[in-house]
């Protein structure tokens, strides 16, 4: 087995983030017992009972908030209706920040932050303003440019840390809320997306789902980069050593828990102290996480072989992962990753293929030497300008 580094907090994202997956089976549902998160005090956040007769994407109810950290912008928070992956209806939450002069229909982009946390305290809602999102001052550069920007709460209403398609259905939902709320005016504005690392999971399932799942958003272009394309092949990479940032693959296993009850449990491997940091992470944000986590292997926490998943462990993880998921998005796409990413860029690159097989303009970016946490600001500023030029107008680039 190759040797695998122990890297920082930012450095290896979510790369881990698939380590626990493998110790996911099936159970009979009525064993089937998730850990989920202490509700939001805050009862904005709480779906009304009525909520299945709103339309995915329609705005329940909204608030104007301080835009704490964005001088000059104007920001709403939207409650939203989605769809979770039991096919129920759900409320989300979507946070839209607009630069001076308002919406005016200017161009709209939905940033799906990298999160890997959950506790709901956690969401972007929260962090963009209390210090805890890493890359919102970022946001200011977006805002400078005349572009409004919508921040979803990604992991949905239970945290749903590792569900990246339905983070893709939520990021979705939540453009749609933005675009049908008057006081934003932005119901004719273009819209690019964009997400690195876990975001870019939320964002890429976004752009595959699209086609058919909303396929009357103007999306121009899809920035996204580090996707984790395959959460399986991550499973069977990582995580079987200790490891600084075990807790969050650990923390992925407890969160597709939440989104699949009755299909997917770690109940019957858990040891004592698997139980155990099973409850001290199950309301906790990225650092908390990582340090309960730090430096454990499945032998610490598991009983069992952690490898023997059955055809619905391995089927979840297939509907999370896009390089199993046949949609193919329609908006061209700026895909990049360094080429020393502990997240494979070779797999990306493979479903890039696959898209450019199927017509989609990609061009995808591979920064020589550049690990995980270096590709971040090597790319991020060509994925802003590349979603300039798509708002401009300008042809797609593609190095298919």
């Amino acid at each position: 087995m190759r040797r695998i580094r122990q890297p920082s907090v930012r450095r290896f994202g979510v790369a881990i983030l698939a380590a626990a997956l493998a110790g996911l089976g099936h159970v009979p549902p009525a064993m089937a017992q998730p850990i989920y998160p202490i509700p939001d005090p805050d009862g904005f956040y709480w779906a009304p009972p009525d909520v299945g007769n709103f339309q995915p994407g329609d705005v329940i109810r909204s608030r104007p908030v301080a835009a704490v950290g964005f001088p000059g912008a104007t920001a709403w928070q939207l409650l939203y209706r989605s769809t979770n992956s039991a096919g129920d209806p759900i409320a989300a939450v979507t946070t839209v920040l607009l630069p001076v002069g308002g919406g005016l229909n200017r161009p709209l982009v939905s940033y799906q932050p990298f999160i890997n946390s959950l506790g709901l305290q956690c969401a972007p809602s929260h962090s963009l303003f209390d210090g805890g999102m890493q890359e919102a001052p970022a946001l200011n550069v977006l805002l400078a440019r005349g572009w409004a920007v919508a921040v979803p709460d990604h992991f949905g209403p239970t945290s749903a840390y590792g569900a990246a398609r339905l983070g893709g259905r939520l990021t979705l939902d939540g453009i749609r809320a933005v675009k049908r709320f008057p006081p934003a005016d932005l119901a004719d504005s273009p819209v690019g997306m964009a997400g690195y690392s876990s975001g870019a999971m939320a964002t890429g399932f976004a752009a595959a789902l699209a086609p058919e799942y909303a396929p009357e958003l103007p999306i121009v272009g899809v920035a996204q980069g580090g996707v984790p394309v395959s959460i399986g092949e991550l499973a069977r990479e990582v995580g079987q050593q200790p490891n600084r940032l075990f807790g969050l693959g650990f923390a992925a296993g407890i969160g597709l828990e939440r989104e699949y009850p009755g299909q997917l449990t770690m109940e019957r491997f858990l040891n004592p102290a698997g139980w155990a940091l099973r409850a001290q992470v199950a309301n906790a944000c990225t650092t908390e996480i990582i340090d309960a986590g730090a430096y454990k292997d499945f032998d610490d926490v598991f009983t069992g072989s952690v490898f023997d998943a059955d055809a619905a462990a391995i089927g979840v993880m297939h509907e999370n992962s896009l390089a199993n998921y046949p949609g193919i998005p329609r908006a061209p796409i700026y895909e990049w990753h360094g080429t020393d990413d502990e997240v494979d860029p070779w797999l990306a690159r493979e479903v890039m293929g696959r898209y450019c097989a199927a017509g989609t303009p990609v061009l995808l970016d591979m920064i020589p030497g550049a690990d995980h946490v270096a590709a971040i600001y090597a790319g991020a500023p060509r994925a802003f300008s590349y979603l300039s030029d798509r708002f401009a107008g300008l042809p797609a680039p593609s190095n298919c």
